[in-house]
């Protein structure tokens, strides 16, 4: 998903009208009618609730994703995060709590929070038998584009999720990663000011999941507001810039992903001695335990499993152990900082 595309506009720009289009280069965004939200800028979700049935699968959710920046929702299966989308999107009512995108309710002021919303499922359902070009300018001709912009609009997408070779392709043919690609394009395709992405890497190979981490990089320095549900949280890391913890249908945690880099979490430091490492490791107080509890350290080459808080304190250790003239080989996290939180946080698993 090669980033060669322009994306027209910065999700705040003029507004064509209803039908209308807009000039070259201006915002392709439909205009929304006048109403009582518009000034609150990204998601606020207080005290979400939604059933099916005896199921709970919201159950008491707040969340605050800003604009500008790239907000990740994380938690297990059958958390909530679906549902809590859903419900973003205009798609399923809230049986309680409120909720506002860009200041309009989804609920009661519904044209005007869809307008500014791009929605992408987990799951890419498309119409088989039109090609990728056509998905995407039937999709701008249900958001009042007009042909010309539509056309206009598909060209430039399906440049930048590298699908130009495929455009006159009838989606049937595409791949599982190629219709993700597809599905980020259709997202995108009125220039929405919010990104509801429900794991957007799903299906995705290596190069096309850089360029995705990219991508929304780049969407969320132009003023958006994007919220990403991920299960592969180590690519959140490199992506995010704040963290929601789902768990049971509730929040339990939230917090900025530079926040949990820099929080206190276990090291794998690796030297060419590992009996020297362990020894100088005890001599300086600091706590330490082996990676393999059955092989105590040895003369050779091993790691050893440290806590420290954050790269700063990773820093001065390794200072230290050089000046000491332990011969370290590596000095790394064990997992990512969202990962690490995650775990931490011992929520029960449905």
């Amino acid at each position: 998903m090669a980033i060669t595309g322009a994306i027209t506009g910065s999700g705040t720009g003029s507004v064509a009208g209803p039908g209308t289009g807009s000039s070259a280069g201006s915002s392709t965004r439909p205009s929304t009618p006048s109403g009582s939200g518009g000034a609150e800028r990204g998601i606020v979700v207080d005290g979400a609730h939604r059933s099916f049935g005896s199921v709970r699968a919201v159950a008491g959710v707040d969340l605050t994703a800003r604009a500008g920046a790239v907000t990740a929702l994380i938690g297990p299966n059958g958390s909530g995060k679906t549902t809590l989308l859903l419900m973003l999107a205009g798609l399923l009512v809230p049986d309680a709590g409120r909720m506002t995108v860009d200041g309009f309710d989804p609920v009661t002021e519904g044209y005007a929070a869809r307008s500014l919303v791009g929605w992408m499922p987990d799951a890419f359902g498309t119409w088989d038998s039109l090609t990728a070009r056509e998905v995407l300018t039937t999709v701008g001709a249900a958001y009042r584009l007009s042909r010309a912009d539509a056309a206009r609009r598909a060209t430039e997408l399906l440049d930048t999720v590298h699908l130009t070779e495929l455009a006159d392709s009838p989606a049937r043919v595409l791949s599982r990663g190629q219709k993700q690609r597809l599905g980020l394009a259709r997202a995108l395709v009125h220039d929405p000011s919010v990104l509801l992405l429900d794991e957007p890497a799903g299906g995705l190979d290596p190069r096309s999941r850089v360029d995705l981490r990219v991508l929304l990089r780049r969407l969320a320095a132009e003023g958006r507001t994007v919220l990403v549900s991920s299960h592969v949280l180590t690519e959140l890391d490199e992506m995010a810039d704040d963290a929601v913890f789902l768990s049971q249908g509730r929040t339990v945690a939230a917090q900025t992903v530079q926040a949990a880099a820099a929080a206190r979490r276990t090291w794998r430091v690796r030297a060419l001695s590992a009996r020297s490492l362990a020894a100088w490791l005890t001599q300086v107080h600091v706590p330490w335990k082996a990676e393999d509890p059955a092989a105590p350290p040895s003369d050779g080459a091993g790691a050893l499993l440290i806590a420290l808080d954050g790269e700063a304190s990773a820093a001065a250790l390794l200072k230290d152990a050089v000046t000491a003239g332990v011969a370290v080989t590596s000095l790394a996290p064990v997992g990512g900082a969202l990962e690490q939180t995650y775990l931490s946080l011992e929520e029960e698993r449905r």
